[in-house]
């Protein structure tokens, strides 16, 4: 049984006193929460705070992103193993808004993976269409790709390490969102790709949606056979909110 799992990407947002603001409220009201697994993606000058305020919580910490470089002459990147020193659990890799503005390909998410699990970290996988590759019925093609692109460089076992999270572009921060029927129809895809290579990782792998998930509509997504949780981007900045996904989930 797959335990859900709700996850929170504060993208770029937040100040040390919004931060702790957030964190409290979040810790607040976990009293209610069992049988999910919770966790708070910072931005990185944020960690060390939010490490701190986490201690003694079931919240997990987790970071937005890492290098593709372990160390070395790489002004303003972050490596996997420091962000390990700072109690992250996970890191996402390849959100659909790294590969956009910043051109990330599958082959640098393909790397960043690795090195977050050579780290001891678990990845998040992000996939995921653009409204016009939804629109041109190339969906699958698309999540296929950069779904492989991982397969082919770390082997399918490493997906027993590894959470995977679609992301239906065009519905993130537009107020669209995936029908849970479509939502579904993508998990249930992806997690055949990964049966096709080996059933027994597929069973267990955990797919987040991660569409513009809110608290009134977290339990009909999260209710889909093929849906283990969400990655939340705008709800999870406001902890009324983004407790109330986690109760959705239970």
């Amino acid at each position: 049984m797959r335990q859900p799992l709700v996850a929170g990407n504060w993208k770029m947002n937040g100040s040390r006193d919004s931060v702790k603001a957030l964190v409290d409220g979040i810790n607040a009201g976990m009293g209610d929460i069992s049988g999910v697994d919770v966790l708070v993606c910072a931005p990185y000058v944020f960690l060390a705070d939010v490490q701190t305020l986490l201690q003694g919580s079931a919240v997990q910490l987790g970071a937005e992103d890492c290098a593709t470089e372990t160390s070395g002459a790489y002004t303003g990147e972050v490596a996997a193993p420091m962000l390990a020193e700072f109690g992250c659990s996970h890191v996402i890799v390849g959100h659909s808004e790294r590969r956009s503005l910043y051109g990330e390909s599958d082959e640098v998410v393909a790397t960043k993976y690795a090195r977050v699990q050579d780290a001891g970290m678990v990845p998040i996988l992000c996939v995921g269409e653009l409204l016009e590759e939804r629109e041109q019925g190339i969906t699958e093609n698309v999540v296929a790709r950069q779904l492989d692109a991982v397969i082919n460089a770390s082997g399918v076992a490493s997906l027993a390490n590894a959470v995977i999270a679609y992301e239906p572009v065009w519905a993130i921060g537009t107020g669209l969102t995936a029908s849970p029927q479509q939502a579904q129809e993508v998990h249930a895809f992806i997690r055949a790709r990964v049966a096709a290579h080996d059933a027994e990782v597929a069973a267990g792998v955990r797919i987040l949606y991660g569409g513009s998930m809110k608290p009134s509509n977290a339990a009909e997504l999260i209710g889909q056979a093929d849906v283990d949780g969400g990655l939340i981007g705008g709800a999870s900045l406001v902890a009324d909110d983004f407790l109330g996904i986690c109760r959705a989930g239970m």
